[in-house]
C-alpha cells in the first residue's frame, strides 16, 4: 500500500492520530521530524540552529522523498513540510495526502497547553498565539488545500475520542483494521 501522509498545522493531531491508526491497522508510523532527528543525531531545533531553515528544509525534503518510497506506512509531516519546494506534489504523486483540519479553537487550546514544548510559540500569550495561528493558517492553506482529502481532527482529547476518530479515519480511507481492533 502506498504511503499515507498526514499534513496540517501544529496541534491538529497528526502524531496522535497517526500513531493510533498505525496501531489499529498494523501500518508503520513515521513522524517525519523524529525520522530526521534519528538520521542526523540532532534535534530539529539543533538542525535549525546549525544549518538554518533552508538547510533544515533541504534535509526534510530528502527524508520526505525517502519515506515516500516506503510501503504500508503512515507519515506525520511537520506543519511546514507541504509549504516548501515541490513537497505537496511529491506526496500527492507517491501516496495519499490527508489534511487534518482542526478548528481554530482546538488548535489554540492544544497549543496553549503544550506551547512550552514548541520553541516557536513558547513565550506567547493567549491572544498573541491566536493571531499567530490565524496568520500561519492563512499563508499555509494554499498548500494544505492540495491534499487528496480533508479529515476533521477536533475529537482527539481523550482515549475514547482518539479511538473513535482513528476508527472513522480507517473507515474513510478504506483501510483494514487488525482483527483485535474490530
Amino acid at each position: 500500500m502506498k504511503p499515507i501522509f498526514l499534513i496540517g498545522y501544529m496541534g491538529c493531531g497528526k502524531s496522535t492520530l497517526g500513531r493510533n491508526v498505525a496501531r489499529m491497522t498494523g501500518l508503520q508510523f513515521i513522524d517525519l521530524d523524529n525520522f530526521i532527528e534519528a538520521r542526523f543525531h540532532a534535534s530539529v531545533k539543533e538542525i535549525f540552529a546549525s544549518r538554518g531553515e533552508e538547510g533544515f528544509r533541504d534535509i526534510e525534503r530528502r527524508m520526505l522523498i525517502e519515506t515516500s518510497d516506503f510501503q504500508d506506512v503512515i507519515v506525520a509531516c511537520g506543519g511546514g513540510t507541504p509549504c516548501f519546494f515541490d513537497n505537496m506534489e511529491i506526496m500527492n504523486s507517491k501516496g495519499v495526502t490527508v489534511y487534518l483540519d482542526a478548528s481554530l479553537e482546538k488548535l489554540h487550546t492544544r497549543l496553549m497547553r503544550g506551547r512550552h514544548k514548541r520553541p516557536l510559540i513558547a513565550g506567547m500569550e493567549s491572544e498573541q498565539l491566536r493571531e499567530f495561528i490565524v496568520k500561519a493558517l492563512e499563508s499555509r492553506m494554499p498548500y494544505y488545500s492540495k491534499a487528496s482529502m480533508v479529515f476533521r481532527s477536533d475529537l482527539l482529547e481523550n482515549e475514547a475520542e482518539v479511538g473513535e476518530t482513528a476508527s472513522r479515519f480507517i473507515s474513510q480511507l478504506g483501510l483494514k483494521a487488525k482483527e483485535s481492533d474490530i
